[in-house]
């Protein structure tokens, strides 16, 4: 994956106007799924639970969300831009020269296709670390980086550690938890073969961890070490952006993902978006509320046709979401119809009635889930995206009650 940390000055205005959308779109999703909750208080105890049990990690990841946190410690002898565009890639050197702020937050766009913020404590005296502290109590990390130039002494390297077990302890107090990954930068430049650079790189990587899982305050908190040198290969940088994504909280992951490009990943957050709107919709459809609960579910489809297309690299739209759905022949009037009539005519049928009515509203639900999933993330034709809207209501995917990706679960 090489992707645009800045992107060009012709870009900048749609990116700007595409990001001030989203965060209109973003306040209001929020106060409709609160609305949702508020629904929610007139239900029987007995739906209530299940359906605040889907609805909790779907607020983190899809309306809750943030970019990713970074705090990148350790050696400061190589560049913030070079550093990151190592990682995320850069196709020119507008990044590699840009002025960054030390010791606060910043916000960073990857090509327009969403943001990560970063904090460069490296270096920091006693007057710098309270500004560092400070910045890490206002918003805590998810992930702690540290660079090691394989050059770099051994006095010097336990005095980086040190310091970096000092803000990992600070951060703590905010949010525990947050991981560290090793970076080591520079080790091959000097090497002359394509042999002795990856045996220099090899070197370094053990070297770095080595020492960092030798600090026992730091041991159990390292997820891996990366060589992304000059000479490092591609897929180095895509596996770290991968582990990234699996380990930030709920609420940055969307955006890492999103990041990402990595379209196996946005499958499995997408997956988890269509099981757990379709079980939603199927408890609220099964409530004997004629077309009270219709503003519900058509919201419900709404907010989830408009994450995937968020986690695929588009900017979240309602009106486009809307489309869509008009588009694969879902037109919501007729929706209403056909269940209000299923609801007419199983009336006689107490309790099956109702349970036939919700199963109406998830299979529908689950049809656009898997139509919006094969037209947005696997490059399939509105045509093709019909059929499948047509065929999915029919036959669920028994794989969306087993989601491959690790869900964090909310907190009680």
């Amino acid at each position: 994956m090489k992707s645009v940390i800045v992107g060009a000055a012709g870009k900048g205005k749609d990116q700007s106007n595409a990001r001030t959308e989203n965060r209109m779109n973003q306040p209001l999703l929020l106060h409709i799924v609160e609305r949702l909750e508020a629904f929610l208080g007139k239900l029987p105890a007995t739906i209530q639970k299940p359906i605040l049990h889907e609805l909790t990690p779907l607020k983190e990841l899809f309306l809750q969300q943030r970019a990713p946190r970074f705090v990148v410690t350790g050696s400061n002898k190589i560049a913030l831009g070079d550093f990151t565009a190592s990682i995320f890639g850069s196709a020119s050197g507008t990044s590699r020269h840009m002025l960054f702020e030390l010791f606060r937050w910043q916000t960073l766009d990857v090509n327009g296709r969403g943001e990560i913020k970063l904090l460069d404590a490296r270096g920091a005296d006693e007057s710098a670390i309270v500004k560092v502290r400070e910045e890490l109590k206002r918003e805590p990390a998810d992930i702690f980086f540290y660079v090691d130039l394989g050059s770099t002494k051994r006095v010097a390297r336990e005095s980086e550690l040190t310091q970096l077990s000092a803000f990992l302890a600070r951060n703590d107090a905010e949010r525990a938890g947050a991981k560290i990954i090793g970076i080591t930068l520079g080790d091959a430049i000097g090497a002359r073969g394509r042999k002795e650079k990856k045996q220099s790189a090899t070197d370094a990587r053990e070297k770095l961890h080595t020492a960092l899982h030798d600090e026992k305050e730091l041991c159990d908190r390292v997820l891996d070490v990366f060589d992304l040198t000059p000479a490092g290969d591609e897929p180095e940088s895509r596996a770290l952006v991968s582990l990234l994504a699996k380990n930030v909280p709920n609420e940055a992951r969307v955006e890492m993902i999103r990041l990402s490009g990595d379209r196996e990943a946005q499958r499995e957050i997408a997956q988890v978006l269509v099981k757990s709107t379709t079980a939603i919709c199927t408890a609220v459809g099964t409530q004997p509320i004629p077309l009270a609960d219709l503003p519900i579910l058509t919201t419900l489809q709404l907010v989830m046709v408009s994450g995937i297309m968020y986690i695929s690299g588009r900017e979240r739209s309602l009106r486009a979401a809307t489309e869509f759905i008009g588009a694969l022949g879902a037109n919501v009037g007729a929706g209403m119809l056909l269940r209000e009539g299923t609801r007419a005519v199983l009336k006689f049928f107490p309790g099956w009635g109702n349970l036939v009515c919700g199963m109406v509203a998830g299979a529908g639900t689950y049809g656009m889930g898997r139509a919006a999933t094969a037209y947005f993330l696997e490059g399939a034709s509105l045509k093709d995206a019909r059929r499948t809207y047509r065929t999915s209501r029919k036959k669920p995917d028994r794989s969306l009650h087993a989601p491959k990706i690790d869900i964090i679960k909310a907190k009680k």
